[in-house]
């Protein structure tokens, strides 16, 4: 099962009910959260620990009892400390998509024309809302889906009634024109990470200067290019450790390493430990889980 996708194109729950729940803590193959995007929208909370979060250029340090909405198409990754986390995404536009009721309001948040809040500390009116849309999705009692379609609706209601929103400035503009030519050179890097990738590779994918492009690609990212494209290979390995039986070396080489040496010193340095024991450790947390 591939966990990772840089520009994620599963549909969300059914086709009546486009709302689907994650539970994610440290044995989740997507624990980090690689940088990606997808065309619903997310609503994380944070349940132990911390996340930093990076949501197009805007750093936010959720923790516990904290919660972030993410708009469609916001390129976001997160690094999380002792955390565990949960995720429900869901498609606003089918789930809106029969609605008449204050049209111009929905349309306004479609066309991103207003930027919604992103962040909702702990007992925030929105928070105690999230709260009760996230046990709604964990118990799926019968008739939970009706209970979680309407509490969606009293979210947008409230942001919309307590003004939590502004509208799209120039520089928020340039912000997502940037985002968007950094996308480029992620996607690069997520179809083709098994390969022999350089600096100059990916700035030619962002239409930018290799200079400029290193500026840019960290100020979105944390991350220099390089740094970041080890680091992806990294989680790829990580996947691949905990739903495969293949041996360390052969998933070295198809995550891009040749040396596997320099592979178990990267993979300690991101992971504070051994691939081997990364597998270990992590597959019976899983397995645990499962029983």
């Amino acid at each position: 099962m591939k966990y990772l996708a840089y520009h994620e194109y599963k549909p969300r729950g059914t086709f009546d009910f486009p709302i689907e729940f994650y539970y994610i803590d440290k044995s989740h193959p997507r624990y980090q959260m690689p940088f990606h995007w997808h065309m619903e929208y997310e609503l994380i909370r944070v349940l132990q620990g911390s996340l930093q979060l990076s949501l197009d250029q805007t750093q936010i340090n959720l923790k516990s009892g904290d919660a972030v909405l993410v708009q469609d198409g916001t390129l976001h990754g997160g690094t999380p400390q002792d955390c565990v986390y949960e995720c429900i995404v869901f498609d606003f536009n089918r789930l809106l998509q029969d609605c008449h009721v204050l049209k111009p309001e929905i349309q306004s948040i479609i066309d991103h024309t207003i930027k919604i809040q992103q962040f909702f500390q702990k007992e925030n009116d929105i928070c105690r809302i999230v709260d009760c849309l996230f046990e709604t999705m964990k118990s799926a009692k019968r008739g939970y889906e009706f209970i979680a379609s309407v509490i969606l609706w009293q979210m947008f209601g409230l942001i919309l009634q307590q003004y939590m929103y502004t509208e799209q400035d120039t520089k928020e503009y340039k912000n997502r024109i940037r985002a968007r030519k950094i996308k480029d050179s992620l996607l690069k890097i997520h179809h083709e990470y098994s390969q022999a990738l350089t600096l100059s590779d990916l700035s030619v994918e962002a239409n930018m200067a290799p200079k400029y492009f290193c500026r840019v690609f960290r100020q979105i990212t944390g991350k220099t290019p390089i740094d970041y494209l080890n680091f992806y290979r990294i989680e790829c390995a990580c996947e691949e450790l905990l739903t495969t039986d293949d041996t360390v070396t052969d998933i070295a080489l198809r995550c891009g390493f040749n040396d596997l040496s320099y592979f178990i010193k990267s993979f300690s340095h991101y992971k504070n430990t051994t691939p081997k024991k990364y597998r270990n450790m992590n597959s019976a947390k899983r397995k645990n889980v499962q029983d």
